[in-house]
């Protein structure tokens, strides 16, 4: 028991380990509650999409030297909007659309990039994130955007719910649908630039999507999805930033493996159950 305690609190001797601890716990907290939304309207590639997309405002802030969040939101919420609205708007189809938009913005900024060789800016760390190097203005910036998503979800829960599960029984009903989508998407953009300094671009679908999908497995009530997604998403984040410290390896992917290693365990156990 000691020597489990003495493995449990030796990294949070170092500050910037207890301050990746509390962002990876809040990601892991906002990703699947958002997730499972994300799962039951099967947006999983709206959400990838995303993630690449925010890259032109991310590496801008960084060559001015302020906070990637200031730049990766507001990208992210003004393609969130524009992807919703060719989809809704054109005769192309949803991931044509998607898949326009997101490969043309990642392509500009990988070329904003190579121009600003100038910034501490590594590909690497936007591509697999840089939670070790979160500060402390980043935490406090990841509790505020926790607390106003959260506050937002839960205001709007029911009618999301509805939406999702009926989208044309909820517009006959009177509600917004459409609006909603859109705020959807926000929430879903908002999500993503908080896990992008913990997984980056490429691994961030491993946060907002696997741990609902897990949950999703193995029960079958909306609300228990949400609550089984999010411990889900804090066991692999915590799990995966304990692995990276003790076996020194990279802490985004180490996240992300945890992650799809519990939805593996939640297949083959819904897999046994029903043999």
């Amino acid at each position: 028991m000691t020597m489990l305690i003495d493995l449990l609190f030796e990294p949070l001797q170092y500050s910037f380990i207890s301050r990746a601890l509390i962002v990876c716990i809040l990601v892991g907290i906002t990703c699947p509650f958002l997730g499972a939304f994300v799962v039951n309207r099967e947006m999983a590639f709206m959400g990838d999409a995303l993630a690449h997309a925010v890259l032109p405002g991310l590496v801008v802030a960084y060559a001015f030297g302020v906070s990637p969040f200031i730049g990766a939101l507001p990208t992210g919420i003004v393609v969130a909007l524009s992807i919703g609205y060719i989809v809704k708007k054109s005769g192309v189809s949803n991931d044509t659309s998607i898949g326009i938009v997101y490969s043309a913005l990642f392509s500009l900024g990988l070329i904003i990039l190579s121009l600003t060789g100038g910034t501490k800016l590594k590909l690497e760390d936007i591509l697999l994130g840089q939670l070790l190097g979160t500060s402390t203005t980043d935490v406090y910036v990841t509790i505020g955007m926790t607390a106003a998503l959260s506050v937002v979800l839960i205001i709007f829960y029911r009618q999301m719910v509805f939406v999702g599960f009926d989208f044309q029984g909820a517009k006959v009903a009177g509600l917004p649908a459409a609006k909603l989508d859109y705020l959807l998407l926000i929430l879903i953009t908002i999500a993503i630039v908080m896990s992008l300094q913990v997984v980056g671009i490429i691994l961030v679908v491993g946060m907002l999507i696997t741990p609902a999908a897990a949950s999703s497995l193995i029960v079958r009530r909306f609300p228990r999805v949400i609550l089984v997604g999010i411990a889900f998403g804090i066991l692999s984040a915590v799990a995966g930033l304990y692995m990276s410290y003790y076996f020194n390896l990279p802490s985004g992917p180490s996240i992300a493996m945890v992650s799809s290693i519990i939805f593996g365990i939640c297949f083959a156990g819904s897999r046994c159950l029903k043999a």
